[in-house]
């Protein structure tokens, strides 16, 4: 027997960080909250992505320092173990990826949980299984996205990884193959390999990174290299094998083996699945369209990976804010993309903001560029760190369009960059503040000087 519909003031599809966000704080503002999910309440970033992949980039840098000691402060030998970290992403991060803690917070908030698909059936109507909700104020679709898994022969049915099982692996294998060479692929990477495993990235374009700058491609290029990482650019695998041992795996030049093959070939959204063609929207899309308000439709909000504006937390946050605030009535400024940042947590990491200067020339800016080694300031020569400041310019409005921090610290060097772009800030400005001394975001000042 099908459940009777049952009326409610708002239905959350999917409950990530933006959609938990939403989902917690509008049942405590009273209203009636439905928060659907099947799987784990939290989404990638606690169980999968943010949290736990940072867990073990952290102990691989511990790892790297320790064996930079000798020649700078005596002498070290350093015995990777991956147990402790397998026991901390299970104890600490993810509670053996059991979400309880996230569903009690939600109900404890107001909210009634259904764990299940949850499908867009009519205009204000969202169905789980055999539940009706038929909605009276919102629909929230925060769903977000899945591994892209590419059509690649012989792959399919094969004991792939995807970022899950490379997360969630109680071992450190004794090869790995990662087929992607962008953030995932290269953070994920680099961890392995400095925890003892013989590492073969695979990328088909002709860089790392290739979302970055060329420098930074070029960065952690060397890094990989000097760390003993086989990197294959410029040829796409065609044909995959797995013996029950080790995978094979073609390319244009040859073959590489591992014993675990990693797939990071990017992200992808299912639309289909959600059902959106009930309120108007092609499923064949591969993003949810939005306006700048983050409206879908009449009463249907999406927010997070499922619009693609960034598969990052902190854009779903970003995102979540602004649909609170269009729900419950309240003034605020829609979404802006021109200041949002992105950090690749390699050692060294990999910050960007804005506009790669490719991007600013293709839109036909009066473009300056600054550029500026890490190493050639005091920090870095101290620091005997790798990495660079690049800085992008309107040359016409004098205001930074988008900038590159790379280096030990260069997520967090990058937040003044995040600053300037976000409030426009002129260059003149910023060429006339206070550095501190010395510190590795002195360098901007270096690269603020080289405009040209």
């Amino acid at each position: 027997m099908p459940y009777e519909a049952r009326e409610v003031d708002v239905v959350v599809v999917g409950l990530g960080p933006g959609g938990e966000e939403v989902a917690g704080k509008l049942a405590e503002a009273g209203l009636d909250v439905v928060g659907v999910d099947e799987r784990l309440v939290g989404g990638e970033c606690p169980y999968w992505g943010c949290v736990p992949s940072k867990m073990m980039i952290r102990a691989a840098d511990l790892l790297a320092e320790g064996r930079r000691i000798d020649g700078m402060a005596g002498s070290a030998t350093v015995a990777p173990d991956w147990a402790p970290v397998a026991r901390r992403i299970r104890d600490e991060a993810t509670d053996n990826w059991d979400d309880k803690v996230a569903v009690d917070r939600f109900e404890g908030k107001g909210g009634h949980f259904v764990r299940g698909h949850g499908k867009v059936t009519a205009p204000g109507e969202v169905t789980v299984g055999e539940q009706v909700f038929r909605v009276r104020k919102a629909i929230v679709l925060a769903t977000g996205s899945k591994p892209a898994v590419p059509p690649i022969a012989g792959l399919a049915g094969t004991p792939f990884w995807t970022n899950h099982e490379a997360i969630e692996t109680a071992d450190v294998p004794e090869s790995l193959v990662v087929l992607g060479g962008g953030a995932v692929g290269v953070e994920l990477a680099q961890v392995f390999s400095r925890f003892g495993a013989k590492v073969t990235v695979v990328e088909g374009s002709p860089r790392l990174i290739p979302m970055e700058e060329p420098e930074s491609s070029d960065l952690v290029l060397k890094v990989f290299t000097d760390e003993g990482i086989d990197v294959r650019l410029g040829g796409h695998a065609e044909q995959v094998s797995y013996d029950g041992q080790r995978f094979t795996v073609t390319l244009p030049d040859g073959q590489v083996s591992g014993a675990r093959l990693l797939v990071a070939t990017g992200r992808t959204v299912d639309l289909a699945s959600l059902g959106v063609a009930a309120i108007g929207v092609d499923e064949s899309l591969l993003a949810l369209p939005v306006d700048d308000r983050m409206r879908t439709a009449d009463g249907v909000w999406g927010l997070g990976d499922v619009v693609g504006k960034g598969a990052f937390t902190h854009v779903s946050m970003y995102h979540a804010a602004i649909v609170l605030r269009e729900i419950l009535g309240q003034d605020g400024p829609p979404a802006t993309y021109e200041a949002l940042p992105r950090v690749t947590f390699t050692d060294p990491e990999i910050g960007s903001v804005g506009l790669s200067e490719q991007q600013a020339r293709e839109s036909g800016l009066h473009v300056r560029v600054g550029f500026t080694p890490i190493g050639t300031s005091a920090r870095g020569w101290i620091h005997r760190g790798e990495g660079h400041i690049k800085l992008i310019e309107d040359a016409d409005r004098g205001v930074l369009v988008g900038g590159t921090s790379a280096g030990p610290v260069g997520g967090e060097v990058l937040s003044a960059l995040v600053v300037a772009i976000h409030a426009r800030v002129p260059t003149a400005t910023l060429k006339s503040m206070i550095y501190a001394y010395p510190t590795f975001h002195r360098a901007i000042e270096a690269a603020l000087a080289d405009l040209h």
